[in-house]
């Protein structure tokens, strides 16, 4: 997460939606940002406005933009177990080695996930327990030039980011079953992907 604070604007790091790309864009440029741990890193738009925004803007006197990227929620299932099929965490509880995406899907999809479906949601990151977006701004991860054009006439510099923290490659073809199954019971996550304009 980076605060950009005479610009007014917090980008969060939704996980696994190019942001750690664009973070090291952006670090020169950034007025606090928190890369570590994990849990603090990717806070969520709530967890932002439950723990952070009253230290950053001042009790409501300064608000802040919020802004975020979003993936489409198959490619980012996919994106998620590739990342988890790594040679480096082969043998442990949170690897997709040996698992199908299929069965990824369904693991994600489950009450009680395994370990390596705990993954989170981005319609969940976005929004409040309403269901209400609660970010100013979601680019699509497809469309990421927009939000880096939109970065440079902010803060009034021209921005080089390069691929990082890329997933290996890997089979994510889903059955037709599981894409309808899907569809259905994570619609919060195409309605919210469907709503940003492509």
């Amino acid at each position: 997460m980076l605060v950009f604070w005479k610009q007014r604007l917090v980008l969060l790091a939704v996980p696994k939606t190019g942001t750690t790309a664009l973070e090291g864009a952006l670090l020169p440029h950034a007025s606090a940002a928190i890369l570590d741990p994990p849990g603090q890193k990717h806070l969520s738009a709530m967890g932002y406005r439950n723990r952070l925004a009253k230290f950053f803007e001042q009790r409501g006197r300064n608000p802040m933009e919020l802004v975020a990227v979003m993936r489409e929620p198959v490619e980012w299932l996919g994106s998620w177990y590739r990342y988890r099929s790594r040679l480096q965490i082969a043998g442990k509880a949170t690897s997709t080695q040996g698992v199908s995406f299929d069965t990824f899907v369904d693991a994600w999809l489950r009450a009680d996930q395994p370990d390596f479906a705990q993954i989170g949601s981005q319609a969940k990151f976005l929004t409040d327990d309403r269901g209400k977006v609660a970010v100013d701004r979601i680019y699509r991860h497809d469309r990421i030039a927009d939000l880096v054009a939109f970065l440079e006439d902010r803060l009034n510099t021209p921005l080089d980011v390069p691929r990082a923290n890329v997933s290996p490659a890997g089979e994510t073809a889903l059955s037709t079953a599981m894409r309808d199954r899907l569809h259905e019971e994570a619609a919060a996550e195409f309605t919210l992907w469907n709503s940003l304009s492509g």
